[in-house]
């Protein structure tokens, strides 16, 4: 399981449904703080509904 808080560009983009995004989810997280839901993933620019079955591979830490 990735944490979508900590994780780099590269472990994001090992996920396959989330390949070549993750530059963009690390901005995302630069610019508007920590990760608080799965559900953010879709505020993300190009991930919008494109996210279904990605709790199975990425999870949000406590803390």
């Amino acid at each position: 399981m990735i944490d979508l808080n900590t994780a780099t560009a590269d472990e994001l983009d090992s996920v396959s449904a989330l390949k070549g995004h993750g530059f963009e989810i690390v901005r995302y997280r630069e610019e508007r703080g920590r990760f608080t839901s799965l559900r953010q993933l879709d505020e993300v620019p190009g991930l919008s509904g494109k996210t279904d079955g990605i709790a199975d591979h990425v999870m949000i830490a406590d803390g």
